[in-house]
Parts: C-alpha cells; structure tokens; sequence
C-alpha cells in the first residue's frame, strides 16, 4: 500500500485536526480508574466520546445508515493518529464501537442494529463483553454459562463470567452461552444481547495490582432474556465470537504500535538518566524493541491492506496482538531496570509495569495465539485434541469422574 496520503485522505485529516483543534477544551482529562471520581470522570468521557461522533469521528468505518461515516480503514486510522498527535483521549466504549458494534452489524437483525447502535456509537449505553469464564478463557468454546428456551421463545439464562471490563458501569452485554450441551463444544453455542441491569445479573469488581478495578466477576441467576435477544443462528454462536474476536485481536495488536507507544517515547523516558544512552546493553535492549514496534507498523499496514481489498484479517492478526504486547512489557521493564524505584512511583511507567502483563491473556493468551498460527498459518500439525468430536455433555460428565 502507498504510505502517504491521497489528496483526498489529505484533506480529511485536516479536517479532522481543524476539528479537534477547535474543540480540544472539550476534552476530558485522563481516566482516573478506581478513585472516588470514577463515575463523574466516566461521565465527562462519555459526553467526549458524545462529542466526537457528532463531529463523525466515531464508527469512522460504519456504515450511514447506522450513524457511521461509511468510510473507510485509513479514514479510522487517520482519526486515531490526529487524536494521538493532538494528546487527546479517544472514545469511552472502545469494546462497544471496536468490536461488538461491528459484530452486531454483521450478524445482528435490523431491529437489534436499529435500536442499539446508535446509543452505542454516543455512549448513551456502553456495553461489556462477556465471554471469559473461570474454567473457560483461551479455549473459549468451553464455557459452561446455559440459555435454556423457554416455550415463548424467550431465554433463562444461568452461569458466571470474569474479566469483564466496564461491566459496572455497561448497560448491555454481548454473551455467549451454551444452548445445546448435546453436541461437540464449537456447536452449542449461542451470542446474546443481556440487559446488564436485568434482575438477577450481579456484578463484583477485581481489583488489579495495579490498584484498578478494571475489570469485574459477574453472575447470572436465572435471568430472563427476551425472544429475539440472540445475535445470529441458535447454536451458531462460534461463528458470531469469531467475528468479535477478531476484531479484538486487530484492535489489540494493529490498531496501535505497541499498545499506542513508539521507541522514541521509550527513549526520551530513558534520557532522564544521561549514562543510559551510553550503555550497551541498554542501546541494545532499546534497538531490539524498536526493531519489534517497526515490524508490528507494517504487519498493521499489511492487515490495513487486507481490509481495504475487502478480505478479512486471518489468524495471523494474533501475533500482532503477541508482538504489541511483548514489546511494550520489554519496554516497560527496560525501563523500571534503568531508571530504578523512580519508575516505580505513581504515573506513566508504574500503571504499565503492573497492567501489561495482564493484557498477555486478553484476546487469547500467547500460547493460545501461537497454536492458532502454527496450525491454521503454518500449517503445522495440529496438537492432540480429545474433546474433537465429543459432545459437550460427555465431557463435563468425565470432568466430574
């Protein structure tokens, strides 16, 4: 793909940095995740979020008639470098806008994108993704959360999810649920819309070393779904999680180079100690991460590529998602190494030294990531699989043996 601008890509991107320029005193300040202020700060980035889709610098690749722009992945990326440059936040609903949105435009009925999109796309009501389990997140086709239909044609729904970011402040939920036991694990699976203030759906933060409760445990207790809450086929929820899941693991890996930190950022942090420069371990460590944060930039503009020629990312979007996050924990460390306990106090390099290792099991884990390529890129052999072909109700019965 050609690196610079069109005439046209030229222009919009002054247009959104006149915009961005002329509303920036809009703009709130950080995330304060955690503090007594979380919800007046979530407010203040609910009503940003609010302000840039009025000015169409949110669903930048939706389509018109669901409140997008109809644009397309270079437009999005030209927003998102702009606001960058410009030292603004992006949206609230990254989750929501990034990946589920896209999920339900894919799969979704007209009634669904009708009302939810739009809410969404403003963050009127931000939305959560409810897919890890405490016995199921990488092998996400073992999750044991049941939706039992009801003669009315609407769902009861029972089991527990974890990891769940902003679920305490989400109104709705994308949920995948297992709705038919009696089949091989990938089969029996249904996506659901879940009113996250349904009776019956609890919610408890985790609190994260580093002190965030980020991320939460939520239960559901024979919650009552309404018929047509499903987002595509009945027991054909594996296809619509791919769909999420992939958009996911472009979000993590390609949407921003090293989790949104380049190597100069690194390096200006590692000039605060004048002999770093000069030590060769150090010039070394440095030139190792520029050189992974280099490879990720155009694996992002080959991803981009794909997505302009209307073919969708294949699973080799998953090492991009790998190399994103090793590099800025190399980074991170890189740093804490050189500079001391200094880097340890409260800012910047202390909240990515505590959250990034975390993030290795967002969107698969590492390991999960590097089966996938090795077997479906590579075309490696496959590891054993003794669940393959066993319904799913068999195998709970030899777990519980």
């Amino acid at each position: 793909m050609d690196l610079n601008d069109t005439p046209d890509q030229a222009a919009y991107r002054t247009h959104v940095r006149d915009w961005l320029a002329e509303h920036r005193e809009e703009a709130p300040k950080p995330r304060r995740r955690g503090g007594e202020d979380d919800s007046l700060n979530v407010d203040e980035h609910r009503a940003w979020q609010r302000a840039l889709a009025e000015g169409g610098l949110v669903g930048v690749t939706w389509p018109k008639e669901y409140g997008g722009q109809g644009l397309g992945p270079i437009e999005q990326v030209i927003v998102g470098q702009e606001i960058a440059k410009a030292g603004l936040p992006g949206i609230l609903d990254t989750i929501g806008v990034g990946m589920l949105g896209p999920t339900i435009i894919a799969s979704g009925t007209e009634e669904q994108k009708q009302r939810h999109l739009g809410p969404m796309l403003h963050a009127d009501e931000v939305w959560c993704q409810l897919f890890s389990e405490p016995a199921a997140g990488s092998d996400l086709a073992g999750i044991q959360s049941r939706a039992r239909r009801q003669d009315d044609g609407s769902w009861v729904l029972n089991g527990q999810k974890v990891w769940t970011t902003n679920a305490h402040f989400a109104a709705f939920g994308l949920l995948l649920a297992r709705t038919d036991p009696d089949v091989p694990k990938h089969k029996g699976l249904t996506m659901f819309i879940v009113p996250m203030d349904a009776a019956g759906v609890t919610i408890r933060p985790l609190r994260q070393i580093s002190g965030e409760p980020e991320f939460n445990e939520v239960f559901f207790d024979d919650v009552h779904l309404d018929p047509g809450s499903e987002v595509g086929p009945v027991d054909g929820g594996w296809g619509v999680a791919l769909t999420t899941l992939m958009f996911e693991r472009v979000t993590i890996g390609a949407g921003s180079e090293g989790m949104g930190y380049r190597a100069d950022r690194f390096a200006a942090a590692l000039a605060a100690d004048p002999d770093a420069a000069r030590d060769p371990e150090v010039r070394q460590r440095l030139g190792a991460i520029s050189a992974d944060l280099l490879a990720l930039r155009f694996t992002g503009y080959r991803i981009l590529t794909a997505i302009q020629r209307g073919q969708i990312p294949g699973p080799e979007a998953g090492m991009s998602k790998i190399t994103a996050v090793r590099a800025a924990i190399e980074a991170a460390d890189l740093i804490a190494d050189t500079l001391g306990p200094s880097a340890l106090e409260e800012g910047e390099w202390s909240y990515l030294t505590s959250f990034l290792p975390g993030l290795k099991s967002a969107g698969g884990t590492e390991e999960i990531l590097r089966n996938t390529v090795g077997e479906r890129v590579l075309g490696l052999p496959p590891e054993p699989r003794l669940d393959k072909g066993v319904p799913f109700s068999e195998l709970r019965a030899k777990a519980s043996a």
